[in-house]
């Protein structure tokens, strides 16, 4: 089960609205290079690319189905390439502009990886992060106990994703530790309304839910959507529902 273009930018102008409080955190810079890791599409790095016209933008993505969308998005400035991020922070390529958008949740490992990300940055450079705190969203803990239970966790041999997602005060001290100055860490609330509960299915079906299913027989993940949108249900009586999606943003300035 492969990342689903169409699926993901369903729900694009909801993932949208972060991406734009992100971008507007990033101070102007004369010239330099920068890089959107997991860049998806494309479809939003084509906005760095024409805010930040002075700038040589690498979009990044493991995703071949994703990158496959974003041909249409290359310009002058802004160029695409296939790696994992941690490719991307092992190599002794610098940056003036580290970005990521939603996608650095995917990478395990915080407390080595973020040093990584940092220390690529020259002098000057900002570093600017924005992804879901999955383990206070609500939908990310009913998807963890749905699996921990039977016979999910037979059929899944145990295992679950655990979010790599640190706490703001670890964050805090990994970017002071690398000599970031105006260090902004914030989390803010983008609520979804949903008018019924297979949207909130949706919602995370194109996204956290695609690890699990990957791992399941077809059978199996008719069960698994069945029993996880009756736990929706259960948690989600009341219709239109709120969902207090919540994201954490980090951002920081090279000293």
């Amino acid at each position: 089960m492969p990342w689903n273009p169409e699926v993901y930018n369903k729900f694009k102008d909801i993932r949208f609205k972060p991406f734009v409080d992100l971008m507007d955190l990033i101070e102007p810079i004369d010239s330099g290079n920068a890089i959107d890791l997991g860049c998806g599409t494309g479809e939003q790095s084509i906005f760095l690319a024409e805010k930040f016209k002075q700038l040589n933008f690498l979009g990044v993505d493991s995703s071949t189905e994703m990158l496959e969308k974003s041909k249409v998005f290359e310009t002058e400035n802004l160029h695409f390439q296939q790696s994992t991020i941690e490719g991307i922070a092992d190599s002794d390529k610098k940056w003036d502009l580290v970005f990521s958008n939603a996608a650095l949740q995917w990478s395990d490992n915080h407390e080595a990886l973020f040093p990584k990300l940092i220390k690529s940055l020259n002098s000057s450079g900002q570093f600017a992060v924005q992804m879901p705190v999955q383990k206070e969203n609500t939908l990310n803990k009913l998807l963890y106990d749905v699996a921990n239970e039977e016979p999910f966790k037979s059929y899944l041999k145990g295992w679950k994703r655990d979010s790599p997602v640190l706490s703001m005060d670890q964050y805090a001290q990994i970017m002071f530790d690398g000599n970031l100055e105006n260090i902004q860490i914030m989390t803010k609330v983008y609520p979804i309304i949903a008018q019924n509960h297979d949207a909130l299915f949706d919602f995370i079906s194109g996204s956290a839910l695609i690890p699990y299913m990957e791992l399941l027989q077809e059978d199996q993940q008719q069960l698994f959507a069945k029993k996880f949108k009756e736990r929706i249900a259960v948690n989600f009586p009341k219709l239109p529902a709120i969902y207090a999606f919540k994201r954490i943003f980090l951002y920081g300035v090279k000293a």
